[in-house]
């Protein structure tokens, strides 16, 4: 993890927790495509993303893509459980198999240092700030954000940008 110091190159410089509370370096994704999504479990985007989601990870997780899910409760209090009932919700419910990570916050002065890190990369269209639920970042191989997709933007609409990452050595 980069010091104070230093400032971070890639998301390969943060430690995460998993929603056991175990540390993950995110450096244990290297030279994998990733996307970065804050989830809600009872928002009006939820069924669609988390399908269309699923459908991206299962048709490429074996060729080197992830999908990295931030819980958020920050937006219209639609994350209310805790990381043992979001992993169970988006596990059982939404048939999610990629990692969900621990409830996070995305803004303010609590936001997580992997989503200071995001926002500062890839700013949103008028300002940093994560407007809602399902926000994505789409990361390369060498940890760079390379895009930000709003809540707006199902993800099978960015299906081809996660294909041309994918084809890049």
């Amino acid at each position: 993890m980069a010091t104070a110091d230093e400032s971070p190159k890639s998301i390969y410089d943060f430690t995460v927790k998993d929603a056991h509370g175990n540390d993950v370096p995110l450096s244990n994704y290297n030279g994998k495509v990733l996307l970065v999504v804050n989830v809600a479990s009872k928002c009006g985007f939820t069924d669609s993303n988390y399908k269309e989601l699923n459908v991206l990870y299962e048709k490429y997780k074996d060729q080197g893509f992830e999908i990295l899910a931030f819980p958020c409760n920050q937006f219209g209090w639609q994350e209310p459980g805790t990381n043992e009932e979001i992993l169970e919700a988006a596990c059982t419910r939404f048939k999610a198999e990629f990692p969900i990570f621990e409830k996070i916050d995305v803004n303010g002065k609590n936001a997580a240092p992997l989503y200071k890190f995001l926002k500062a990369e890839k700013s949103g269209l008028l300002i940093a700030t994560i407007k809602w639920n399902f926000t994505k970042f789409l990361v390369n191989k060498e940890g760079k954000v390379v895009e930000r997709y709003g809540p707006h933007t199902s993800p099978l609409q960015f299906e081809e940008d996660i294909k041309n990452l994918l084809g890049s050595s």
